[in-house]
């Protein structure tokens, strides 16, 4: 995936929202400031459990510690909007890729794809311990930094083209 437009929006989801892909959604965020890159970042979950609700203590400490601030993000679930826009969704998980391409809509036009380049599925943290949010973790900052190469070398590409592939962009969401 390049990108050749921005801002590129990004949807990362898991089961609740308060664990994965909140993580990822921060892990994504900071790699794509520090890279340049103009991409619009959000996080959300296919189920309701937790709507509203901020991200799990345990996540947030493991984010804190690699200097990913979480804390304003709050949990909601997924909308039949968010196939039509954001340009690229990423499920944690396959269950919640299934969920995913269930309730996606016929002229959806995102990429519903597993956040793991590796395919696969990053572990739910969510009923173990502090090292269960480090493993989750590890394995989302993996994924985004080849996210964030694979849309750096997009944009690269299109500046030596002339395009606008890039942008800086401040502030979030």
């Amino acid at each position: 995936m390049e990108q050749t437009g921005y801002p590129m929006r990004i949807l990362c989801v898991c089961l609740g929202n308060i664990c994965r892909s909140p993580m990822a959604e921060g892990a994504l965020r900071k790699l794509a400031a520090e890279a340049g890159l103009a991409v619009d970042i959000d996080s959300a979950g296919t189920g309701a459990w937790h709507v509203g609700d901020p991200p799990d203590p345990r996540g947030l400490a493991a984010a804190k510690a690699r200097g990913y601030d979480n804390s304003a993000q709050r949990a909601r679930r997924v909308r039949a909007e968010d196939f039509h826009e954001f340009d690229l969704i990423l499920a944690m998980d396959r269950s919640n890729l299934n969920d995913l391409e269930a309730m996606k809509p016929a002229d959806a036009r995102a990429e519903i794809r597993l956040f793991d380049p590796e395919g696969r599925d990053i572990p739910d943290p969510y009923s173990g311990g502090p090292e269960g949010y480090d493993l989750a973790l590890d394995m989302a900052e993996h994924a985004a930094r080849t996210l964030i190469d694979a849309l750096r070398g997009g944009a690269d590409r299109a500046g030596a083209r002339g395009g606008d592939g890039v942008a800086p962009r401040a502030g979030g969401r």
